[in-house]
């Protein structure tokens, strides 16, 4: 696995003198306002009821397509890993989702579901190739001793699957999931601007953008950053847990 690049707090404050140095060059808080002027605008939403359902509404149907996408994934991958005719017939589909711009997948998503529905749809097709991918090479990478030694000794199932599957698949797994939850919150929004479903995180940043609400669009994008990265660090502090136990 590749090492963590971790953010340092050093690097952040860099970034944020030159974004107030930026805006106060340009002058022009209309089209670049200050950080504070973000993070004042941000603390004023957050006082509100409808910003905590915006992020509620979003933030469950782009989890809950996450989340389908790690079952159907690591199901189809079992599956595929044991028949031939199986990987073959997924892998047109796993190369068409990954070359295909999400905004032609939005569009067509909208001629056969409606907008509600969208954020999940298409949080799910972003994250499935690539769980099921790295879910497929983690099946194929693991020790065929070992296997040949269980099935010698007739190893339950359940047995197996927790002493030599699980150790095996969860790096390429947590590896997985690292870069599919960025991708399905940034699929996810884009869907929902295109989309503009009713009381979502999208139908703010587009409103933000008609109206020129520019500390809006700026809060919003944190909002998003803010949640993605949360939910990252949780998911991967469970699977972190999880190999722990597995003693990995």
């Amino acid at each position: 696995m590749a090492r963590r690049n971790p953010i340092r707090p050093w690097a952040v404050a860099v970034w944020l003198l030159v974004w107030q140095v930026a805006s106060m060059a340009l002058g022009q808080e209309l089209l670049l306002p200050s950080p504070l002027a973000a993070l004042r605008r941000l603390g004023e939403l957050a006082l509100t009821e409808p910003f905590w359902r915006a992020v509620g509404w979003s933030a469950a149907r782009i989890l809950g397509g996450f989340l389908l996408a790690c079952l159907a994934g690591t199901a189809l991958a079992a599956l595929a890993s044991r028949r031939r005719w199986m990987r073959e017939l997924l892998a047109p589909l796993a190369a068409a989702v990954k070359a295909t711009p999400v905004a032609s997948f939005i569009i067509l998503a909208l001629v056969w579901m409606n907008s509600r529905q969208l954020p999940l749809f298409i949080a799910f097709l972003m994250v499935f190739p690539t769980i099921y991918l790295n879910m497929l090479e983690g099946i194929a990478q693991t020790d065929g001793k070992l296997l040949e030694m269980a099935q010698v000794f007739r190893v339950p199932l359940s047995r197996r699957l927790g002493g030599i599957y699980l150790p095996q698949v969860l790096p390429y797994f947590r590896s997985a999931a690292s870069v599919a939850l960025g991708l399905c919150w940034k699929a996810g929004v884009a869907a929902e601007v295109i989309g503009l479903p009713a009381g979502s995180i999208g139908e703010r940043l587009y409103t933000a953008k008609v109206y020129f609400q520019t500390a809006d669009l700026f809060a919003w994008t944190a909002v998003v950053v803010a949640v993605s990265a949360g939910f990252e660090r949780l998911f991967l502090a469970l699977l972190e847990h999880l190999a722990g136990k597995a003693g990995m």
